[in-house]
């Protein structure tokens, strides 16, 4: 290739960023095209199991001596060989295939050791609550073909928005110690990554059509271009519906994917990806055991509207209290979209370079209810307007009525992740690089109207209609705004001086800034001094240099020992940043964690199994809390927490179509200290354990394929979950069971490789709570335990009874 052609290449990929197969059959994402040698290093798009992208080509030369293509996936698709010094597990595109149609990667890795991982409907539309070894979702980086997706302020995921199964390639799991390149902010405990596959060599059309309980329907289309010349690609659209397992409404997810690939030349490859989704659903109520028992398992939001036109009393009284909980008002609409290049390039016969510029775009946020009151008064104050609110036609002075309260969130998201790969011979590589982003995030929580009659916003998105001051203003609780600029700079060495050992050692420099400003009651004039408009500004940076080491020994072809250690920091999030921190907490101090691996794993013919002892030391964690002596949320911290624990997984192929997996994790999160808890007093938490952190949990499948059928078994066990940090109250463990099967028919005439396939999740219809969505830091269970401090409700998840699912696809032409 002509060296104009490469730096013209190069810099396209550098520079596009600051201006803005088939179904069934589909190779694993990180195969080479046919006819294509494999690249000498890892391709962050067509695989996320980055942790083999810094290999020397002595390991890499062993890797494919040692490692037969039978052993590539193991526990049907649960589980793969790992080679590097620390904790890593990956879910192949085996086991994606065989889960659910419209599964998103929460439901994808909650079978890997130390994750626990629970959505509140088995469809995949409604996101995903998950941990890793006691941290919670935010505290845990996620990035997409290279590209992060955790939420600039809150560094939160919502799965929902990710991805058809169809075009998920393997999903890997970093149970502790992310790698130093990794873009990540906000990974105090651990990293996820996954990756869209990649276009076919040949031309034609994957379609599916699923059904399913409560009316889940499920159509899938992918046009895969084939080869056009050196490009190749694939465009997908899918429509997803289904209405709620308990209360009213629905959830309605459209999805747009694409992937194109340019191969340039031998070793040279620029390509580029698309994620877009919108969302248009109704959120299930989180609930608490006293709701249950009183109103049963399917408890959910009001699901009739009381129109309080007219009403006085009692009577308005109880329309407003109904109308405050009228799932109509429970909205969770939003549309998203991620654009990312992967730049591939040979700079010379040592040298790599990859470039992944993306830029990420997001709009939406969540509904609820308030409550206003109409007047004729002419000043602005928050909660009064001169508008009919009630539905009568008239202004009333006093008549109240419930609105639509919506949070809304945008955001614009740059980036740029640019890594050389320099090898020094045979048994020395150095990978080097930058990571730089400049995100602009702005946040509103606003009043719109509702039709009287039917309780319907008027605008279901909130971007009209909304609940003016006199002055024409709309009427808001916040307006923030937020700026962060991240720059970060990594290099890992990895010395293997012979066939047995390597040795790896990393260094990254994080460096954040967050700017910005928040107003509370913006333009209101009147009223209590409380909801008179305030504000506030921050400038802030935070800096920090995260070592990381690692080391492995190959006693032989089979066998092999390891250790890492590495530290990770969490930049303070931007509401903890910009609102109210207790006395004597330093909140603007980031999250810190120093994990350390210590593990064995053996890869035979047959058996093949991994098991680690891990040990994570964790520094303020951030968490608020809500001080009854005046109303206010504030933000305190827990000082220290350690974390210990143990994971291992195992496959064993028993038999020449039969295989059984299964996958055990032990955690004890333990808080060191007592938590302040403000006006509500110092809470004794020293040596209790962290809520929704189950302290055991199993995972057991059998699976079966032959050449046209398949099917598999899996059950999972986990064990009590503390509801308060005080653990004066928990819920019972469960055991879950799910069933999968499916045949391929091959070729019926113009159609291609058809095949059906069953899902039956929750096989045994198992109620349960089954995760803790807000724990208070007492429990009213503990109040005669410890009289004095304050105590709250917990709030739950609850298991969707039993789901099935049957999928018929095919390829056309």
């Amino acid at each position: 290739m002509k060296r104009t052609y490469l730096s013209l290449a190069i810099t396209l990929a550098c520079c596009v960023v600051w201006g803005t197969a088939p179904a069934q059959t589909t190779p694993s994402s990180g195969e080479a095209g046919k006819g294509e040698p494999a690249s000498q290093h890892v391709d962050a798009s067509s695989t996320s199991n980055t942790t083999t992208s810094n290999d020397t080509r002595r390991v890499q030369n062993l890797s494919s001596v040692q490692v037969s293509a039978q052993a590539l996936s193991l526990g049907g698709g649960l589980m793969s060989v790992q080679s590097a010094p620390k904790a890593v597990s990956t879910i192949t595109r085996e086991a994606i295939e065989q889960a659910p149609p419209g599964s998103n990667f929460t439901q994808m890795i909650d079978t890997i050791p130390g994750v626990n991982a629970a959505t509140d409907d088995p469809t995949g539309l409604a996101n995903g609550h998950y941990s890793m070894r006691g941290y919670d979702s935010s505290d845990i980086g996620m990035t997409v073909n290279g590209a992060p997706i955790t939420d600039t302020g809150s560094y939160s995921v919502y799965a929902t928005e990710y991805g058809d199964t169809e075009n998920m390639g393997d999903i890997t799991v970093l149970q502790g110690i992310p790698d130093v390149d990794m873009p990540d902010s906000g990974a105090s405990g651990g990293h996820i990554g996954w990756a869209t596959i990649n276009p076919s060599h040949q031309a034609g059309v994957d379609v599916t059509q699923t059904f399913g309980s409560r009316d889940y329907r499920r159509s899938f289309v992918r046009l895969n271009t084939g080869d056009l010349g050196p490009v190749r690609s694939w465009l997908s659209f899918s429509d997803n519906s289904a209405d709620k397992w308990r209360g009213a409404g629905d959830m309605k997810v459209t999805k747009v994917d694409g992937k194109s690939l340019w191969t340039i030349s031998d070793g040279n490859s620029i390509s580029a990806s698309l994620q877009y989704s919108r969302i248009h659903n109704y959120s299930y109520e989180t609930v608490s055991r006293q709701q249950v028992q009183q109103n049963g398992y399917d408890t959910d939001y009001n699901t009739r509207w009381i129109p309080t036109s007219g009403l006085t009393g009692t009577a308005l009284k109880n329309a407003i209290s109904n109308n405050t909980y009228y799932y109509g008002l429970r909205t969770n609409p939003f549309s998203s979209y991620m654009f990312s290049l992967d730049g591939e390039f040979t700079l010379g016969d040592n040298l790599h370079l990859s470039v992944i510029p993306y830029y990420w775009y997001g709009d939406g946020g969540g509904g609820g209810a308030g409550t206003v009151t109409e007047s004729t008064a002419t000043t602005n104050r928050y909660g009064y307007t001169n508008q009919d609110i009630t539905g009568d036609g008239k202004v009333v002075n006093n008549a109240q009525g419930v609105v639509y309260s919506y949070s809304a969130a945008t955001t614009y998201r740059p980036g740029l992740v640019l890594t050389f790969n320099q090898d020094f011979g045979l048994d020395n590589s150095l990978e080097y690089g930058v990571w730089y982003e400049r995100s602009r995030k702005s946040q509103a929580s606003s009043y719109l109207q509702v039709d009287g009659a039917t309780g319907t916003p008027l605008d279901f998105w909130a971007n009209s209609d909304f609940v003016l001051y006199p002055s024409g203003k709309p009427q808001q609780y916040y307006r923030e705004y937020t700026n962060t600029e991240i720059k970060k700079g990594f290099v890992t060495d990895n010395w293997t001086p012979n066939d047995q050992w390597t040795f790896t050692a990393g260094l990254s420099y994080l460096w954040a800034n967050r700017s910005g400003f928040v107003f509370d009651y913006p333009g209101s004039t009147a009223g209590s001094i409380s909801k008179q408009q305030t504000s506030s500004t921050i400038d802030s940076s935070w800096h920090k240099f995260l070592p990381a080491a690692g080391v492995k020994f190959q006693l032989d072809e089979k066998n092999q020992f390891f250790i890492g250690t590495g530290k990770t920091f969490r930049v303070p999030s931007n509401t903890v940043a910009l609102l109210n921190a207790l006395a004597g907490q330093d909140l603007k101090a980031p999250e810190t964690s120093w994990n350390t691996d210590l593990g064995y794993r053996y890869f035979g013919d047959t058996i093949s199994a991994s098991a680690d002892l891990y040990n994570s030391n964790y520094s303020n964690k951030q968490e608020s809390a809500y001080d009854e002596a005046n109303g206010q949320t504030y933000y305190t911290s827990v000082r220290r927490m350690h974390m210990r624990g143990f994971n291992s997984e195992a496959s064993y192929k028993f038999a020449p179509d039969w295989t059984v997996y299964a996958s055990y994790t032990y955690t004890q999160s333990k808080i060191v200290g007592s938590i302040n808890g403000g006006g509500n007093g110092i809470y004794a938490t020293d040596g209790k354990l962290m809520p929704d952190t189950p302290r055991n949990m199993g995972n057991l499948s059998i699976s079966y394929k032959n050449e046209n059928f398949w099917a598999s078994l899996r059950a999972r066990v986990t064990s009590s979950l503390y509801s308060d940090y005080l653990n004066t109250d928990s819920v019972g463990g469960f055991t879950t069971f799910n069933f999968s099967a499916g045949y391929n028919f091959g070729d019926l005439g113009w159609l291609k490789k058809t095949y059906l396939k069953l899902n039956v999740v929750n096989l045994t219809d198992k109620q349960a709570f089954s995760y803790v969505s807000s724990a208070p830091l007492l429990a009213q269970a503990g109040a005669k335990q410890y009289p004095g401090p304050f105590t709250g409700t917990p709030y739950y998840g609850l298991l969707a009874p039993r789901t099935y699912m049957i999928t018929i696809g095919a390829s056309i032409f």
